[in-house]
């Protein structure tokens, strides 16, 4: 097995965080051709030659180029990849994020997601030393603004958004609550 190297783990109770493996790929590849990857991209069951493969590699390959980047999360025990959540940091974003994803329908509703999610923001002030995060939420997607509300971060009106097709909910994560 292929990994890249130094990659933290984190752990929680239930989970465990791990950088993205070539063996999830095929996990990434179906969660993103299905409309559950509406609000990230995806969705679309005959896409643009490659895309699913360039989308996968701008996850692996941000761990290369910044030296963090998003966890995928799966049971303790059982490495089937759940979803992912993890800081991440594009060239021209305007602000460090906190980002998440659930591939697995099955994982839904089981506060997998948020308890990853805590794992993740706490790594990111505490390891990166970042001093503010955010989140990036499409207007229309009702469960990830629960689920940043459900985390304690606030929208924030003012904040720069990253260019998108359409503008975007920013809320932000303070230090406090990690």
């Amino acid at each position: 097995m292929i990994t890249l190297s130094p990659t933290p783990v984190l752990e929680t109770e239930r989970l465990t965080l791990r950088a993205p493996l070539g063996s999830d790929w095929p996990h990434w590849r179906s969660f993103y051709q299905s409309d559950r990857a509406q609000f990230v991209g995806g969705g679309s069951p005959e896409p643009k030659p490659g895309a699913y493969w360039r989308a996968f590699g701008h996850l692996t390959g941000h761990w290369v180029m910044r030296g963090f980047g998003m966890f995928v999360f799966c049971l303790k025990g059982d490495d089937t990849p759940l979803g992912m959540t993890g800081p991440w940091y594009p060239d021209g974003w305007p602000e460090h994020e906190l980002g998440w994803t659930v591939w697995s329908r099955a994982a839904e509703g089981r506060g997998y997601v948020a308890e990853a999610a805590r794992a993740v923001r706490a790594h990111a002030f505490r390891d990166l030393g970042w001093t503010t995060a955010v989140s990036y939420i499409d207007p229309d997607n009702a469960r990830s603004i629960a689920l940043a509300e459900r985390l304690g971060a606030v929208r924030d009106r003012g904040a720069r958004q990253p260019v998108f097709d359409k503008p975007c909910l920013v809320y932000r994560h303070s230090p406090e609550a990690a």
